[in-house]
């Protein structure tokens, strides 16, 4: 019966101490935070469900955790310092602060963390899409720690002009480029809807105008037909309204006296640079 009630003695004197804690650590929308205290490992939800960020919390009771203030810089590279560090590129935003990664250097995680696949990054700041960041690793998330400063700015606009030119992953070449390079690229493409035939769509209308003589440069889908912007070889401006089934000209943007049907793109460029 002592020991018994020594044991409920301790467990209420822990339960106490919990109360009196305040700890630091990174939050993600909707999610829980774990900690040790007094060699037990706590798991606790967070008061305010909508926080998003490092935070230093104080527990309620013993399954949930409130926002008391937010710490500081040094507070936070404290924290991370006793992580493992990993270099990875940014791919998309999963929700969020939230982005979808891949390693910089496929052997260097796998040395670092065990495995080289793609992972989500967790309170990623001040970055855009395909910049590398170092984060570091609690053996569970990942938490975003910086921009790296190592990496080439350049290789980062690279592969975000071939995105804005709808260029396939297998076709993305530049000086510099790595095959991870190339999956952080696929995994930015799996989140644009129809990515490959738009790549289609843009192709065969760059060829059609082209083979005219003109060039592409946007179009926008209207349904059943596509409205073109294209420029001619002297470099007039053009806006054309052409069939998605065959290209043929449903509004070619310009007087053809009612026989815009009778072209297709390809042969429109020839009558514009006629005309």
């Amino acid at each position: 019966m002592a020991d018994i009630r020594k044991i409920i003695s301790q467990l209420a004197a822990q339960e106490g101490e919990l109360l009196d804690t305040q700890f630091l650590a990174p939050c993600v929308r909707g999610g829980r935070v774990r900690t040790k205290i007094c060699g037990m490992i706590y798991t606790f939800q967070l008061q305010q469900r909508n926080f998003e960020g490092w935070a230093i919390l104080e527990a309620i009771n013993n399954k949930i955790a409130a926002v008391v203030e937010e710490p500081s810089l040094p507070q936070v590279a404290e924290y991370l310092q006793l992580l493992v560090p990993i270099r990875l590129q940014l791919a998309r935003v999963l929700q969020g602060q939230s982005w979808l990664t891949y390693p910089v250097n496929e052997s260097d995680a796998k040395q670092r963390v065990g495995f080289a696949k793609p992972v989500a990054v967790h309170l990623v700041s001040e970055s855009s899409q395909f910049e590398q960041i170092v984060a570091r690793w609690d053996g569970n998330c990942l938490w975003f720690e910086e921009i790296d400063r190592r990496a080439d700015p350049l290789l980062c606009e690279e592969l975000k002009d071939a995105l804005k030119k709808l260029i396939l992953p297998q076709d993305v070449r530049f000086k510099g480029m790595t095959p991870e390079m190339r999956i952080v690229y696929e995994l930015a493409t799996r989140n644009i809807k129809d990515f490959a035939p738009k790549v289609r769509d843009e192709q065969r209308l760059q060829r059609a105008l082209k083979m005219g003589g003109g060039e592409l440069r946007d179009f926008s889908d209207r349904a059943d037909y596509w409205l073109v912007e294209w420029t001619s070889a002297s470099g007039e401006h053009h806006s054309s309204a052409i069939a998605k089934n065959d290209l043929t000209v449903m509004s070619s943007g310009i007087c053809l006296s009612g026989l815009d049907k009778d072209f297709d793109l390809q042969s429109l460029v020839g009558v514009v640079e006629d005309r």
